[in-house]
């Protein structure tokens, strides 16, 4: 009988065990061809693919930086933001401002396996890369970051200028 308890115990330990090492290594869901939802966000809305003006390449790696950690865009651009992870744990980039970063870093750190995917985040494994399309309509500093748990609080964050129509005039 104590046998069986410790055997089921185990069983769990070890269930709950890779159910964590699931999230490292997979990320949070990635729904690729599920429709993309637009949501009118302070620093822009869900691009078109189609819609593209230009594509900018960031890169993440393990010493928790984005390369380059400022990028410019113009209000009214649809840009791609190409993701590169050459480190060798999971990264992500999410776009985004202090406040909702803390909310979500905080929230991730409580439930390290919540699922999610968003029109504004991109999870990508060792390695690999993934892409954001965004159509940035509104001016203004904004932010993105990574929000695996420990890396938004080691500083691996970097900044979106989004310069105004009328700057672009200058």
């Amino acid at each position: 009988m104590k046998y069986t308890k410790w055997l089921s115990a185990l069983s769990l330990a070890v269930l709950a065990a890779a159910g964590a090492q699931a999230h490292e290594n997979a990320g949070h869901a990635a729904r690729h061809d599920a429709p993309v939802v637009k949501e009118q966000k302070p620093w822009g809305i869900a691009g078109d693919r189609k819609a593209v003006q230009r594509t900018i390449d960031i890169a993440m790696t393990d010493d928790m930086r984005f390369t380059p950690a400022r990028v410019e865009v113009r209000e009214g651009e649809t840009v791609r933001l190409r993701v590169r992870n050459s480190g060798q744990v999971l990264h992500e980039l999410v776009i985004g401002n202090k406040a909702q970063f803390d909310e979500h870093a905080a929230m991730m750190m409580k439930h390290p396996g919540m699922e999610h995917d968003e029109p504004e985040m991109t999870h990508v494994k060792p390695g690999a890369s993934g892409e954001i399309v965004w159509n940035f309509n509104r001016p203004g500093e904004f932010d993105f970051a990574c929000l695996i748990p420990g890396h938004y609080q080691a500083g691996m964050v970097g900044t979106l200028k989004v310069m105004a129509r009328k700057e672009q005039q200058r």
